[in-house]
């Protein structure tokens, strides 16, 4: 089998477990949308802002390297790009439905380099460097957010021995979709590769530890008596 034919295995492989993803955003969307409907106070109620500003940046920093790297990744692109635009409307119909200053910051912010990313794909190889530069370091970024962010998560968790809300279906989709991103990157090779490596590897880390929690809270003593008291 030739590196090309490998490449685009692990390319078609990861693009649908990103749909996987993507159908995960739209089933939120359209459930907002429900609440809207049914004219409840809060469309958004109880949805995190920080997670999905987060989310934005995780697909948003993938968008701008697939097309800022050598040859051009469509299996990186468009599913992240489609994933960035579905993000950015559950962001939007938070700003319609919270009246806080730090919401409209941050939509705007998320526009804004939504804008700027559209940008840079129909600019090209004229700022290829830059591009690629800024998306490194934006991957970077979000790889500590998503750190702390998920690490936050497994502590209430552990704190309260139960898993309240969270979802083992998405979080078992991410981790499928975070080992297809470390394959694409293997056949990428690792020196081109390496932002893409280290943020899969946060991601997967977290949601293995995460699933993980799901068994422990059935099995362990400590976990029901930290229900008990909470």
């Amino acid at each position: 089998m030739t590196a090309l034919s490998l490449f685009n295995i692990a390319g078609t492989i990861n693009s649908l477990f990103v749909l996987f993803s993507i159908y995960g955003v739209f089933l939120q969307l359209t459930l907002i949308w429900q609440r809207a409907q049914q004219h409840c106070s809060s469309t958004t109620e109880l949805l995190s802002l920080n997670q999905f500003t987060v989310t934005f940046f995780a697909y948003f920093s993938f968008f701008v390297y697939g097309y800022s790297v050598e040859p051009f990744n469509h299996y990186m692109v468009w599913p992240r790009l489609m994933a960035c635009c579905l993000v950015f409307l559950i962001l939007f119909e938070m700003f319609k439905d919270r009246n806080q200053l730090r919401v409209r910051i941050v939509f705007g912010l998320v526009g804004i380099s939504l804008i700027l990313g559209l940008i840079g794909l129909l600019v090209g190889p004229k700022v290829a460097d830059e591009s690629h530069l800024i998306s490194t370091v934006l991957i970077l970024t979000v790889s500590g957010a998503l750190a702390q962010g998920y690490w936050h998560q497994i502590r209430l968790i552990v704190k309260h021995g139960k898993t309240g809300a969270v979802n083992i279906k998405m979080n078992q989709y991410i981790l499928a979709m975070d080992f297809s991103t470390l394959f694409l990157a293997y056949t990428m090779g690792f020196e081109n590769s390496w932002p893409m490596v280290v943020l899969a590897t946060v991601s997967g880390l977290t949601k293995a530890i995460i699933m993980y929690l799901f068994r422990w809270v059935r099995i362990s003593p400590i976990a029901a008596s930290r229900r008990q008291v909470g």
